[in-house]
């Protein structure tokens, strides 16, 4: 069985074209799959000090406490460390990712479970697996300087050991709407999802 992980990061749900196009890209691959979904606009805790004392506490310390503080982000660690695959929405807020997704990802990376420092520098402890970045934008050009949302994302994997990233973009819809979802859909069309079934 394949278990895809697939994280909505859009405020919006409708008419949200990284969830549109997330929905179509998960739903080329068949067999027996289960599709874990995390909905990161119902809300994501943000990083708190208690939050950085239970994580930094050594796992047989910590209290009933402790452990109630990381019980979302152990929940969303359990998730990326287990799915055979990976699907992202990102849309573009003001150049940069959703508060939303920066949340998530402060709660990922956890000294120790999903990365480590060694005399090499930092090494990524998730299983690498094929992730799909499904990016949209309104206006900027995805991969130009004024992206600073896939970049990021892009590096905040790589540094948890998830170096198999695909980016498909949905760019600039307000510029020509339906000409850029076209494009987009077409893309999520020709992506090649490796040793994975695909729908004819």
């Amino acid at each position: 069985m394949t278990t895809i992980l697939r994280i909505d990061s859009s405020a919006r749900h409708e008419g949200s074209a990284s969830r549109e196009l997330a929905s179509r890209l998960i739903d080329r691959v068949v067999g027996d799959k289960t599709v874990v979904e995390r909905d990161l606009a119902n809300g994501v805790p943000l990083l708190s000090e208690s939050t950085l004392g239970a994580m930094w506490t050594p796992p047989a310390d910590r209290t009933n406490v402790h452990r109630a503080e990381l019980e979302v982000a152990d929940a969303y660690i359990d998730e990326l460390m287990t799915a055979d695959m990976v699907v992202i929405g990102l849309p573009i807020y003001n150049f940069g990712p959703p508060a939303a997704l920066k949340a998530w990802a402060d709660l990922v990376a956890r000294a120790g479970t999903t990365f480590r420092y060694t005399e090499h520098g930092p090494e990524g402890l998730v299983p690498d697996k094929p992730v799909f970045v499904v990016v949209a934008s309104g206006g900027v050009p995805v991969g130009s300087a004024m992206d600073q949302a896939s970049p990021w994302l892009q590096t905040f994997l790589g540094f948890l050991g998830l170096t198999d990233v695909t980016i498909v973009a949905a760019e600039q819809l307000n510029v020509e709407p339906d000409a850029a979802i076209e494009r987009a859909r077409n893309l999520v069309d020709q992506v090649q999802f490796g040793e994975l079934e695909l729908a004819a």
